[in-house]
């Protein structure tokens, strides 16, 4: 059976700017569905009345290739 979820795209002064309805069978694949638009910015998951999750802005999170390694420890 599937739910009502809505995936809320959040500009930056914290209002939402745009909307996707959409339908899931869990909050789990709520959540993968919603991921996808966490390119655009901060997305908010609901399901009816509930917050089920914030997700935050893929733009936020620098590169794989740009994340600092820790450089292994010679004696």
């Amino acid at each position: 059976m599937t739910q009502q979820y809505r995936a809320y795209l959040v500009g930056e002064d914290g209002v939402f700017r745009s909307a996707e309805a959409f339908e899931a069978p869990s909050d789990s694949s709520a959540l993968v569905f919603a991921k996808q638009f966490t390119r655009l910015g901060k997305v908010e998951v609901w399901q009816l009345g509930r917050k089920v999750a914030v997700l935050d802005s893929d733009q936020s999170r620098p590169p794989l290739h740009a994340r600092s390694r820790s450089a292994p420890m010679h004696q």
